[in-house]
């Protein structure tokens, strides 16, 4: 019998401020990503229908296009986190369980939609660079990608006319709670898509077993 795969260690609040203290100290000419859009990177990374080579993804942790750092740099403690919110993600998508998204509270003056966009944008640089999951084109594509790219700016995208107008379609979100667990929610229908289950084993009667309900519990943002 295998051994039992062991725990996937979440990432602490700890992890992450001392993350957001490790990219911001990055030298230039690395414009590194603040720890929102790596998050969102990640999980479009995560997203694609075939697993993205670690050395493909990992340059992008620290610049936002793909410039690796200067050998003197020392990445050791930042890589080792952004790996482990990595494994965190991918046991969460491929379990269609709930995880907490790396938001920012919105400005006083900003809406719930403004505090998602670098979440969305380093979401969509990730379906950019690797473009495994738009290549399926597969029905049910459109409506969880509208529900992410209304957060960012129309110009920033070129939009088919049938995105645009579902976009269109959406009510604005009122709070950072209900706009993660639509974030959410838009994540694992796009894991349907790009990562499906395999089938659940037949139980009694030849009758397959239901599978696990997501959680419909809103996690907390940040």
């Amino acid at each position: 019998m295998p051994a039992p795969t062991p725990p996937v260690a979440a990432t602490t609040d700890a992890d992450i401020a001392r993350l957001q203290h490790l990219l911001s100290r990055l030298p230039p000419p690395l414009d590194p990503p603040d720890i929102s859009a790596l998050d969102g990177f990640l999980c479009g990374v995560l997203l694609q229908p075939n697993a993205v080579p670690a050395e493909q993804w990992q340059v992008y942790a620290c610049d936002l296009d793909g410039r690796p750092p200067a050998s003197a740099v020392d990445i050791a403690g930042l890589m080792a986190i952004v790996r482990r919110r990595h494994r965190e993600l991918d046991d969460a998508i491929g379990g269609r369980r709930w995880f907490d998204p790396w938001l920012f509270e919105p400005e006083p003056a900003e809406d719930v939609g403004g505090a998602l966009r670098p979440w969305v944008a380093g979401f969509a640089l990730a379906l950019g660079r690797f473009d495994g999951l738009l290549a399926l084109d597969r029905p049910g594509l459109r409506e969880p990608l509208a529900m992410l790219y209304r957060h960012l700016p129309a110009q920033d995208l070129e939009l088919d006319a049938e995105l645009a107008e579902l976009i269109e379609s959406i009510e604005p979100v009122r709070t950072l709670a209900e706009a993660a667990e639509d974030l959410v929610c838009a994540v694992l229908l796009l894991a349907d898509l790009g990562r499906p289950l395999a089938p659940a084993p037949a139980g009694p009667a030849g009758r397959r077993s239901a599978p696990a309900p997501r959680r419909g519990a809103r996690g907390r943002a940040r």
